[in-house]
């Protein structure tokens, strides 16, 4: 059996050799993916903890009874962090079946909720006074508030849960820029073949073209009034009919 030309054999060779660098980017992505899950999955349960969570007690005296306290939880003085650990879980699901431009589109959106659970748990320690506020979502009168304290384990959650969305978020972009480096890399080196199969169909239809035109028979003005004087129709002619005459 005759053995492939050496060209040939080194194009395999080098096929080949670019193969297995693109499986293991694949493997690598996947992996990636699965950990960006995992991340976005820790913060879904954060961001739960930290709904349920205390975050404000507020004191109140009305001087009909004793000092009556009111827990304030984190769904109650934040009512954005239990829809973000909806969204945290979504996106997580949502990982597995996108890629491309739309796995992009996913970690920009997980970025911009992770600085928004960022943003809820920082507040807790950046507002002066939340016992003004605490009064308004509990119904209490400021008259009547003799104090107020805050718990911070609610808000060190949600920002773990931010932490871990962002991180979560830049390992998806990662991935899906990856994949398009893959992309970019098997069209890199398919292009030659692809080339050439654009190359053969371009030349199968300009060869087409050719024989069309040349089984297409020319008359030439001797043949036309040779036709006529005949009494037939110059332009109705047999396909294989020879050009004789020009």
């Amino acid at each position: 059996m005759p053995s492939p030309p050496p060209k040939l054999l080194k194009l395999r060779i080098r096929a080949l050799a670019d193969a297995r660098p693109d499986r293991r980017r694949g493997l690598t992505s996947h992996r990636a993916i699965g950990a960006a899950q995992l991340l976005l999955v820790v913060a879904a349960g954060a961001l739960w903890m930290a709904s349920r969570a205390p975050w404000v007690v507020i004191r109140s005296f009305d001087e009909l009874g004793p000092v009556k306290v009111t827990t304030l939880s984190g769904a109650s003085w934040s009512t954005a962090l239990a829809p973000l650990a909806l969204l945290m879980l979504a996106a997580a699901v949502a990982a597995l079946a996108v890629r491309g431009w739309p796995l992009r589109v996913l970690a920009v959106l997980l970025a911009v909720a992770s600085l928004a659970a960022g943003y809820l748990g920082v507040s807790l320690w950046v507002i002066p006074d939340v016992a003004m506020r605490g009064a308004d979502l509990a119904g209490v009168p400021v008259v009547t508030l003799v104090g107020s304290s805050r718990h911070y384990w609610g808000a060190a959650a949600a920002v773990l849960a931010a932490i871990c969305a962002l991180i979560g978020a830049l390992v998806l972009m990662r991935s899906a820029s990856h994949a398009g480096s893959a992309r970019d890399s098997a069209a890199k080196y398919a292009s030659p073949a692809a080339r050439r199969s654009r190359a053969r169909g371009a030349d199968a239809d300009v060869g087409s073209a050719q024989t069309n035109l040349e089984t297409e028979p020319e008359i030439s003005e001797r043949m036309m009034w040779d036709a006529l004087d005949e009494g037939r129709d110059p332009t109705d002619r047999p396909r294989g009919a020879d050009t004789e005459g020009r």
